[in-house]
């Protein structure tokens, strides 16, 4: 079947025009003479491509894409913005709004043939079902210094064996440590979309604020500058996050700091299973308790948490795992023992625990937790 490209643009003579020599390629063609025309005829007719003008009466190209991008069903369309200007400002404007690539009118059909192709490749190789939603796995910290950060950058690493595209995600704004572990340059990717209108989060951007990492998983940072908590106030814009990398991944694992804040909630019930991180000695158990009781009332069952217990130090005054479990009525999915040496190597290096120190007791540890939450992730093995 040809694919279907839609023409957006209000001179009739380009429509007829561009129609013409894309035809002339196989390409099937859709034509709207206004921007509210072609966002109706985007939902009705779901084309693989849009070709879109910039400069139109009722509704300019940038607001149709900011709509484009803002519809979930719609946002993964690729779009090449048509125009007559030629300042750079105006391409930065066409692609913050979520453009994938621009052309200047009038344009030879040797080289808008040559985009539109290399516009449905890129398309071709990175699209993503919309029926396929990534399993959600949320890590939480009973209270700071828990080493929830430590234990999602593992499992997500360890995950990537059992669902082939993962994404790592810091939702802890102010509080990004992230990318001193992995050795990453620290970019406010979270608090840049924070700050966005909820418009302004779709497909494209939330994209272009992901980074890679060695081991084959991707990552969305956040800032450590403690002024940004403010921003985990911006729930709808988080949710809008979520949604948008659960399209992305077949795994996508949330870092979402510690305690009961703002972002918690909303963000488990966004979550297939939660992992509450506790340290074993008081006061941390009874901490970890009111947490569990606070989430349960706020209609987060104790069902979907399982329990990692972190001991980061050798000491007489641990709780025994069985007592921990049995207090805070829900099921141990692993326990990793104390290895702060191996731990500093590896945020030195910007190395996973799990891979700088794979034969050591730690990397055992968390072998068996990651195969836990894959089961309990109904995860397989690739």
């Amino acid at each position: 079947m040809a694919e279907k490209i839609l023409i957006v643009d209000d001179d009739i003579d380009t429509l007829k025009l561009v129609g013409l020599m894309l035809e002339r390629q196989g390409y099937s063609i859709a034509v709207a003479s206004n921007g509210a025309l072609g966002l109706n005829k985007a939902a009705a007719e779901r084309p693989d491509l849009i070709l879109l003008d910039v400069m139109m009466p009722d509704m300019d190209g940038y607001e149709v894409t900011r709509r484009l991008r803002s519809d979930p069903a719609l946002a993964h369309i690729p779009i090449i913005m048509f125009t007559a200007k030629t300042m750079v400002d105006d391409k930065v404007a066409g692609f913050e709004a979520g453009v994938d690539d621009y052309l200047t009118k009038p344009t030879h059909p040797a080289e808008l043939t040559a985009h539109v192709k290399a516009v449905l490749t890129r398309a071709a190789q990175t699209r993503t079902s919309p029926a396929e939603k990534a399993k959600v796995l949320a890590v939480l910290g009973a209270r700071g210094g828990m080493g929830a950060t430590t234990l999602a950058i593992n499992i997500a690493v360890l995950l990537k064996d059992h669902a082939q595209e993962v994404v790592l995600a810091e939702m802890n704004p102010g509080g990004g440590s992230m990318a001193l572990s992995l050795g990453l340059t620290e970019t406010p990717g979270l608090s840049n979309l924070l700050t966005r209108s909820l418009k302004d989060i779709h497909l494209r951007s939330v994209e272009s604020e992901l980074g890679d990492h060695n081991t084959g998983i991707r990552v969305l940072l956040t800032s450590a500058r403690p002024r940004e908590t403010e921003l985990e106030q911006a729930i709808p814009q988080m949710e809008a996050v979520v949604r948008n990398l659960s399209t992305m991944c077949n795994l996508l694992v949330l870092d979402l700091g510690s305690g009961m804040r703002p972002h918690v909630v909303p963000l488990l019930n966004m979550s297939d299973r939660a992992l509450l991180v506790v340290e074993p000695i008081f006061p941390s158990a009874s901490l970890a308790r009111n947490l569990l009781d606070d989430l349960q009332h706020s209609g987060i069952s104790r069902h979907k948490i399982s329990l990692a217990l972190m001991t980061r130090e050798r000491t007489s005054l641990q709780l025994p795992w069985q007592q921990v479990e049995s207090d805070l009525g829900i099921e141990l999915a692993g326990l990793v023992s104390p290895a702060p040496e191996q731990a500093h190597q590896a945020d030195q290096s910007g190395t996973p625990l799990v891979l700088l120190h794979s034969d050591a007791l730690v990397g055992d540890q968390l072998r068996k937790l990651g195969s836990r939450l894959a089961m309990l992730l109904q995860l397989k093995e690739s």
